[in-house]
């Protein structure tokens, strides 16, 4: 089973389901790869989730537009009003990528709204590249954040001394073009900008796939070796907000953000697409991540012991991404390592 199918699906007769309630012949669907029956005839029995999936929809329009408006503020102070660091570096790109899925979903939400109420907005699949895209990108980002804190852990000393100096902006680029190249490459195989190649596609869905596993890989262990680190190990490094801020964004994703790619394994592996209510679901919940990730920075940066403070949401974020113990914050200042001015995607 190829995600051009259940894309297309999804896309084009999705506002059909909610507007008719009834069956949509899924004629381009079944011409372009073999499904079973099965599956088939699940897609035929879609109108009784109408309801559902309209209210998915409206939920979802109502996430995004507070997620727009929260990785915005981020994205502007992080690339107009502070200094960056290694770890703001990578928050930045991280917003930026959650930026752009937001974008994209707030459309394809539009759309299908419009759609019910007889008002036709044909948005073009090959967007559906750029939406994998996104989240690919915001993916590996937090992977980046996650394996980085971890690296400076377990190597301290070569961390400190021998570390390039503009390694997160070298990494991040490189992220995004992988991510853009896979996401390109995929869609062009698979007919999202014009053509069709059962094998190219397979293939490259094959890779997609497994590039989404190694990044979920590194992503668990890196933050599974910090967490053994800060509360098993017999030399406990001292906890900052840093650490409770990447806790909490790789617990949020792993409870919404995943989701997406886990259908991408039912897709690809299985075959069990479930249709009717599955996409919608699994865009709700990355949605839900994507909005998520601001609110935790700004909540772990205005609680100082144990309870909230009233401060700018600039010092909020500062305070998120501070590496160093709150003790030392006035010796210190608020990154634990000398701070780097590194050009940088979404920077101005």
């Amino acid at each position: 089973m190829i995600m051009k199918s259940i894309t297309q699906v999804r896309r084009d007769n999705i506002g059909e389901f909610l507007s008719m309630g009834s069956a949509t012949p899924a004629t381009n669907w079944t011409n372009n790869t073999a499904v079973n029956e099965s599956v088939y005839n699940q897609y035929l029995d879609c109108s009784m989730y109408g309801t559902m999936l309209y209210t998915l929809n409206i939920l979802t329009v109502i996430i995004s537009l507070v997620g727009l408006v929260g990785n915005a503020i981020v994205l502007f102070l992080l690339g107009f009003c502070m200094h960056r660091n290694t770890f703001s570096v990578y928050i930045l790109n991280l917003a930026g990528a959650d930026f752009l899925f937001l974008c994209f979903e707030t459309l394809y939400s539009l759309e299908k709204h419009f759609n019910v109420h007889g008002i036709y907005i044909d948005i073009p699949n090959s967007l559906n590249i750029l939406l994998n895209f996104a989240y690919l990108a915001g993916l590996s980002m937090l992977t980046a954040i996650s394996a980085e804190r971890c690296l400076s852990v377990v190597c301290p000393i070569w961390y400190r001394c021998r570390r390039p100096r503009h390694t997160s902006t070298v990494m991040c680029t490189l992220l995004w073009a992988l991510s853009l190249l896979l996401s390109l490459l995929e869609g062009k195989a698979c007919g999202w900008i014009y053509g069709f190649d059962y094998g190219w596609c397979k293939k490259l869905d094959f890779i997609t796939f497994a590039w989404l596993v190694v990044l979920i890989v590194v992503l668990l262990g890196s933050t599974l070796t910090l967490l053994i680190r800060i509360f098993c190990d017999s030399r406990r490094i001292p906890v900052t907000r840093l650490y409770v801020t990447i806790a909490f964004t790789v617990l949020v994703f792993l409870l919404f953000g995943l989701s997406y790619g886990i259908y991408w394994f039912f897709l690809f592996w299985t075959g069990i697409v479930f249709i009717c209510i599955g996409f919608e679901m699994s865009s709700f919940l990355s949605c839900v991540n994507s909005c998520a990730n601001p609110i935790i920075y700004f909540l772990v940066g205005s609680i100082r012991h144990h309870r909230l403070q009233q401060q700018t949401l600039k010092m909020r974020l500062q305070r998120a991404i501070q590496d160093t113990p709150e003790e030392e914050v006035g010796v210190r200042g608020s990154s634990g390592e000398p701070e780097e001015q590194e050009t940088v995607l979404f920077s101005s």
